[in-house]
């Protein structure tokens, strides 16, 4: 195990972005088949690949990437340490990141899943304000966590191994009504 981590902190240090893009994409795809195979109780031979193929795709192109760069943007902009620092990141990570990448999200989920744009706004405009509310009761104490605890590097990490449920319950509402 020591070993794992002394890899992932030298890819880290010299690849922070796709290293970032990686995990991202590999936990999102993780958290696609925890929703298949806990959630929805489906028997291996009916699991969808592709919709975990999918998820994991947009961890890798989307959440890992953009969440890094959103996350060196804050620290770079309103800084790295303190109490009124970390406030000041959670909300702006909560008030103009979280609704933003929901809606891309969502998006690009809705699209996957070959929703035509009437299909596409309905669902969005039925489920996006309940998720994005569902967002508020997690994610601003995770928040608060990772940006007061959690050096620059790991915080993409820390965040994706807590999304690993939420990308489960993401997985399981966008699955609704498209078995």
């Amino acid at each position: 195990m020591a070993n794992i981590m002394k890899i992932y902190q030298r890819l880290l240090l010299k690849y922070p972005l796709s290293t970032q893009a990686v995990q991202a994409g590999t936990l999102m795809a993780l958290g696609d088949q925890i929703a298949q195979n806990l959630v929805e109780q489906r028997k291996i031979k009916d699991l969808d690949f592709v919709r975990t193929a999918q998820f994991g795709s947009i961890g890798l192109f989307i959440a890992g990437p953009v969440t890094r760069t959103w996350y060196g943007i804050l620290d770079k902009h309103i800084g790295s340490t303190g109490g009124t620092v970390v406030l000041k990141k959670v909300c702006c990570d909560q008030l103009l990141f979280a609704p933003a990448f929901l809606l891309v999200l969502l998006t690009v989920i809705g699209i996957y899943r070959e929703n035509n744009l009437e299909n596409l706004k309905m669902k969005l405009k039925s489920e996006y304000l309940d998720i994005l509310q569902n967002n508020y009761k997690i994610w601003p104490m995770v928040q608060l966590c990772n940006f007061y605890f959690i050096p620059l590097q790991y915080q993409v990490l820390i965040v994706q191994s807590v999304a690993l449920l939420w990308n489960t319950y993401i997985s399981y509402r966008t699955s609704l009504g498209n078995q």
